[in-house]
């Protein structure tokens, strides 16, 4: 009978949030249930929040059955955005209804904004003041986060320029943020030794779009603690170490007491985990993201001896960070307490060698050279840190296919973080930003983002005025530049000059040389390219030489090219091109062919039906082929 009771009422809900009137049909039916049946159906998913709005407005019961900071708002808040849920307390008093109000708008809001970039920044890179919309938004932060995420996940292969702008807002957001975290967590005092935790920061900024947390890291370390501890029980079941709780930083002081604990660790990382140095592919900056290393169970020395650090601490072992050259260790210290110590009253660790134990001998062995003793010394977080971003810097210089040089920049931004006075990586900074075309949106405003480097670069070192005066005669001359350009410009299949061109815009293609597929994003009726690059390229051997078309087009290397037509061909099997800037130039990808975005058509606005006949045609080819 409930069960029919409820089933009835599910049914008059619906007529009733239509009506809206005291006297609509099924009312008493409604109102006279018991309080936890009616609150099961408002909550039961099928009604909207306008529907609960409009029902609540029918009467009192109903209303107070809906109040604001309710079940049933609460309800209507977690199915429409789940993610956002973990942001609150149980014990918490919301007013979900007003919740639900800040939601909606700020969602509304990042739309709006994602929408305009296209138009805004279609020809240039983001500039450095073009989130400015996004910072003086009203609001919580992590509603318009959502908000992007949500766009982010859109299903399918449309919305790819939203897509593009949104992934764009979303990484500078996040960056901020972490970016203020880790300043702040470099104010502690030089006797704060959370190795991880700083790890951590590195590791969130340089991969903002993955959900990365000390608190889950942690987590993981506590579990490969449970299993050393498990190993250390059968060696030693009253080991002290067996007693310690999560967050003690107790240390044990007997040495062979240590020891055990090391041996387990071995056993437990190199043997049963699989852990190991990364030998094959020592240059990738997986290595030093430490939720990669606990992911792939692999890393170089100064990741590994991080991971192997936190763990030997947990456990009591007071092992301390060696800023070795070429080869980061842990020292393990055999002296006395109390005692004068040297470097030959420790025994050195080699994480990345599977926990092996070394001399001060073998160290140099390790290297193959002699050094001083100053360099087995302990370093502190700051230094550790110095060390992971300066290894992931080296990685970014020697970006070849990633023409945006996100590495690069996300390793300047750390290093200047911890050392805002280095003068070469200021010049080098501003350089990138130089080659990259990163300008405010303004770009006649002298208040330039270049110019406030190289202005803090002379007052650090005079000696830089040549590098600094070539840096800014340069970007003054970008700004002159920008002031004479007229605008967009148009070009129509249909003029006479562009008659040789028979590939469009949207097109995947295959170069019949190298044989890579790509997108074609652009293109002009000969070449465009100065002499040398001409030259360089040996454009002159192709039969047609540089009086041909040529095409801009986005490879799924990642990289951008500029082919000739005779060098290129339709891919008969298209697929989709995995590009980091297919969004920024493309709405869609029907299967077949990309749809170009609203700022591309305007400037090839016949090449679209002209891709639609392309295909057509090449697909009717196909079909008789096959007859």
């Amino acid at each position: 009978m409930a069960a029919a009771a409820v089933d009835s009422a599910m049914e008059v809900v619906p007529a009733l949030a239509e009506e809206a009137a005291p006297e609509a049909a099924g009312l008493s039916c409604l109102v006279n249930l018991p309080g936890e049946v009616l609150e099961y159906i408002l909550c039961s998913g099928s009604l909207t929040a306008a529907d609960i709005g409009r029902v609540s407005s029918t009467c009192r019961r109903l209303r107070e059955l809906c109040q604001s900071s309710g079940k049933v708002w609460k309800e209507q808040f977690r199915v429409r955005w789940p993610s956002l849920m973990k942001h609150y307390s149980p014990t918490d008093y919301v007013n979900w209804l007003e919740e639900y109000k800040v939601r909606q708008k700020a969602g509304l809001e990042a739309r709006k904004i994602v929408a305009s970039f296209s138009k805004r920044f279609f020809s240039e890179h983001v500039p450095c003041n073009g989130f400015s919309d996004i910072e003086n938004l009203e609001g919580p932060e992590i509603f318009f986060e959502d908000e992007l995420v949500c766009i982010l996940n859109m299903e399918g292969r449309k919305a790819l320029t939203w897509k593009y702008y949104a992934k764009k807002i979303l990484y500078y957001l996040r960056q901020q943020k972490i970016l203020n975290n880790l300043k702040a967590f470099l104010q502690q005092p030089d006797d704060y030794e959370s190795y991880l935790e700083g790890a951590v920061y590195i590791d969130q900024y340089c991969n903002p779009l993955s959900d990365i947390s000390l608190k889950d890291i942690q987590a993981q370390i506590d579990n490969i603690v449970e299993l050393v501890c498990k190993t250390l029980r059968g060696m030693n079941s009253r080991h002290p170490s067996l007693a310690f709780k999560a967050g003690e930083s107790s240390m044990i002081m007997e040495i062979e007491l240590q020891s055990q604990v090391l041996d387990a660790m071995n056993y437990v990382l190199y043997d049963q985990l699989k852990f190991k140095g990364n030998r094959m592919d020592y240059y990738n900056a997986l290595n030093l993201y430490m939720h990669q290393v606990l992911i792939r169970r692999t890393g170089i020395p100064i990741s590994m001896s991080l991971l192997y650090l936190t763990i030997a601490r947990q456990l009591g072992v007071p092992l301390e960070p060696v800023n070795f050259p070429s080869h980061f260790l842990l020292r393990w210290c055999q002296g006395a307490e109390g005692a004068t110590l040297d470097i030959f009253d420790y025994i050195y660790i080699d994480a990345f060698g599977k926990g092996k134990q070394l001399t001060v001998k073998e160290c140099e062995y390790l290297i193959g050279q002699h050094v001083t003793a100053a360099l087995y010394g302990v370093v502190n977080v700051k230094k550790v840190l110095q060390r992971m971003v300066g290894n992931l810097l080296s990685l970014g210089k020697r970006e070849g296919i990633d023409q945006s040089y996100q590495l690069l920049r996300d390793s300047l931004d750390l290093y200047l973080a911890m050392y805002p006075d280095q003068v070469q990586l200021l010049l080098l900074q501003a350089r990138l930003y130089f080659h990259l075309g990163i300008w405010p949106e303004k770009s006649f405003c002298l208040v330039l983002k270049v110019l406030d480097i190289l202005q803090h670069i002379q007052t650090l070192d005079p000696g830089q005025h040549g590098a600094v005066g070539y840096l800014v005669q340069h970007t003054l001359e970008h700004i002159e530049r920008k002031k004479e350009e007229v605008g967009v410009e148009v070009k129509l299949r249909s003029h006479e000059k562009h008659r040789d061109v028979c590939y469009s815009i949207g097109l995947i293609m295959k170069h019949k040389r190298y044989g890579y597929n790509c997108v074609i994003y652009g293109w002009d009726p000969t070449c465009m390219m100065g002499h040398e690059w001409i030259r360089n390229m040996n454009v002159h051997s192709l039969p047609h030489g540089h009086h041909q078309p040529f095409y801009n087009v986005l490879v799924e290397d990642g990289s951008c090219r500029y082919a000739a037509q005779e060098n290129l061909e339709y891919n008969v099997e298209p697929q989709e091109i995995s590009h980091p800037d297919v969004g920024r130039y493309f709405s869609e990808f029907t299967g077949t062919h990309y749809i170009p975005n609203a700022e591309l058509e305007i400037r090839y606005p016949e090449d679209l039906e002209s891709v639609y006949e392309t295909v057509q045609n090449i697909y009717s080819a196909k079909k008789e082929d096959i007859e």
